[in-house]
């Protein structure tokens, strides 16, 4: 163990929040568009990504999205009103495709050594 952790293939240590048990049962797959590739575009989207709580995984996509996030929310209310008011409204969002997970069917954070 020390050994990956020196060689930089173990990372922090942190423990899993049951999301549900703290009010945030709501898992979101929302897929956004930016409304461009500049470099000040793309920092500016993932600096607001960085600042936002709700959004809990954030990927550069290929394909038709520019983006894939993961957001955990308390209900579909409260999610509604992220989207509309935040995620929509800032400068770097061309549009968004929204997903609800109806069941957790598998969760893992470990990789395969």
């Amino acid at each position: 163990m020390r050994a990956l952790e020196a060689d930089g293939i173990l990372g922090r240590h942190v423990r899993l929040v049951d999301a549900a048990r703290i009010g945030r049962g709501v898992n979101v797959i929302c897929h956004i568009k930016i409304k461009n590739h500049s470099a000040e575009t793309t920092e500016a989207f993932e600096n607001f990504i960085a600042s936002r709580d709700e959004i809990i995984e954030c990927y550069s996509m290929s394909g038709d999205w520019d983006y894939m996030l993961r957001i955990l929310v308390a209900d579909v209310e409260d999610y509604n009103r992220f989207l509309m008011r935040t995620v929509l409204r800032h400068a770097s969002v061309a549009t968004g495709s929204s997903h609800f997970a109806l069941a957790q069917v598998k969760y893992t954070t470990a990789v395969p050594l």
